[in-house]
């Protein structure tokens, strides 16, 4: 039989292929879960397939992998973002001029950025302000007590919490203040990550950095200031950037025997931390220019993207902070939201109990039972729990206000969600029988901090995009719609011509005809 449409024979061979392909992608293969080579890691990471293909593989020391993590983030997004602009949520009560307790800080940012805008407490719900919570209340006893005077520290927090009966503490409305590029950089930003990773990280850095050529920038040794940025940038030929990537990316850690698991856990997390926040910075980067706001690739690439292991550990953080707020999720159940309207404590405390059904509808990402069991258990986590509150101490030394206030808060979060897995079992976590646990800080501090995590890895995914286009220039993307239209034609006659001889089209061809032609 003769076809007259001259696209046909053309078409054939893609059309066959891509069945083969899609033969391929629904055999139900399900890979092992195994570290990925570094290079290999961040090219999955920037590099898109169509559907912008994700990391794979296991998160070394935690229940999960990279694919799970990124799909249980996408299902939380929208959640985790509507919640942290609630009423409860978007009020934080902060000491924003404590001094450092460490060394005198006199390299203050006066960047406008750099200032943080505080809220009069006459907007905020009346058990929120300073009268009521100063007030002397009367015990049933007829004892008096002021609930709010009490020592800076319990057994278990891991962290330095601020006294709410603080006269100097103020509310921040953090939705008018959100955490971007503000300049500040330098010796100052330096000497705070430089006291976190060498003073207060059980001395792992050089072991769980070996082979890194390029960990100083992390450490603070080597920072680009705010006027030059000096960025390597990132080339648009997908064939260079292994070759770009092999320059520049470390060695990262293999869970080498000599750093134990709770060490380990603890540079991680630090390590996580401090690449999240510069996520944030080039995710809201201000080009000056321009003098605009703008996601900056080469940023994200020169800081996070060619670092194997500060990628990992991003994804590795968001897993413990998920777990813990999993673990709360029977005091937050039973938790009194006290926003001043009862309508909106209950709306409050649905939206709370919907993301964490997001998250327990998953296997636990964590296992915090494995920490702290070795001869040494107890002298190993009190050692873990003071490195962790000299860290949110630390904070008070950051130079930049509003650098300061997110520091603190992310820091605050870290550090109750490790007191709410390693210092309560979940039975005793229920604000009816313990209502002491948490303050209300401490919850506001660990979803922001969850948010900022989940902000972290949606940006991930927007870089990608970003590299995409930068690697497929329109024309190819012009070229890429010609021949998908060829063989869009070619499937087309291809039905027609199996409808004529009156063969059936197998059910797996066509659902392939119905990717390819909506109308099928």
């Amino acid at each position: 039989m003769a076809f007259r449409n001259r696209h046909f024979f053309f078409s054939i061979p893609f059309f066959t292929f891509l069945l083969l392909l899609f033969n391929i992608a629904h055999a139900g293969f399900q890979p092992v879960l195994q570290e990925t080579k570094p290079i290999d890691f961040v090219e999955n990471v920037l590099e898109p397939s169509e559907n912008y293909c994700n990391p794979s593989g296991q998160i070394e020391d935690t229940c999960c992998d990279f694919r799970s993590v990124e799909e249980l983030q996408r299902d939380a997004f929208d959640k985790i973002q509507a919640l942290v602009q609630s009423k409860f949520f978007r009020y934080y009560k902060i000491n924003l001029w404590r001094e450092c307790p460490f060394w005198n800080e006199d390299g203050f940012c006066m960047n406008r950025d750099c200032a943080v805008e505080t809220t009069d407490e006459s907007s905020l719900p009346e058990e929120w302000r300073q009268p009521a919570l100063s007030a002397v209340q009367i015990s049933p006893k007829g004892s008096g007590f002021q609930p709010f005077q009490e020592c800076q520290y319990k057994d278990q927090d891991f962290c330095l919490l601020n006294d709410e009966f603080d006269s100097e503490c103020v509310y921040v409305d953090l939705t008018e203040n959100p955490e971007r590029f503000t300049g500040y950089a330098g010796q100052s930003s330096a000497r705070v990550w430089n006291a976190i990773y060498r003073e207060n990280c059980f001395n792992v850095v050089d072991k769980m950095t070996e082979g890194c050529h390029t960990c100083n920038n992390q450490l603070g040794q080597k920072t680009s200031t705010a006027t030059s940025p000096n960025f390597a940038s990132v080339p648009s030929n997908t064939d260079q950037l292994r070759h770009f990537l092999s320059d520049m990316a470390e060695k990262p850690d293999e869970g080498d025997e000599e750093v134990c698991l709770e060490k380990r856990v603890y540079y991680r997390l630090i390590s996580g931390l401090h690449s999240s926040i510069s996520i944030h910075i080039c995710d809201e980067y201000f080009d000056q220019n321009t003098g605009q706001w703008k996601q900056n690739l080469d940023c994200f690439v020169n800081r996070i993207g060619s670092h194997p292991e500060r990628l990992q550990n991003i994804y590795f953080t968001y897993a413990v902070v998920v777990r813990a707020v999993q673990k709360l999720g029977g005091y937050m159940k039973a938790y009194n939201f006290c926003t001043g309207d009862d309508k909106e404590d209950q709306e409050t405390k649905n939206a709370v109990l919907d993301l964490i059904n997001t998250f327990s509808s998953c296997p636990t990402t964590f296992d915090e039972s494995t920490m702290f069991q070795g001869p040494d258990a107890k002298s190993l986590k009190l050692e873990f729990r003071d490195h962790f509150r000299n860290v949110t101490s630390i904070m008070d030394c950051v130079g930049c206000e509003k650098c300061r206030l997110w520091g603190k808060i992310q820091t605050t979060g870290l550090a109750t969600a490790l007191k709410i897995l390693f210092s309560y079992e979940e039975d005793s976590l229920d604000p009816l029988r313990n209502p002491g646990l948490l303050q209300r800080t401490e919850i506001v501090a660990l979803f922001n901090t969850l948010n900022r995590f989940t902000e972290s890895l949606h940006a991930i995914e927007r870089f990608r995009e970003l590299y995409y286009e930068r690697s497929h220039p329109a024309s190819q993307v012009k070229d890429v719609s010609f021949i998908y239209s060829l063989l869009s034609k070619g499937a087309a006659q291809l039905e027609s011509t199996l409808a004529q001889w009156n063969i059936p089209l197998p059910s797996v061809m066509r659902r392939l005809l119905e990717t390819l032609i909506p109308s099928h």
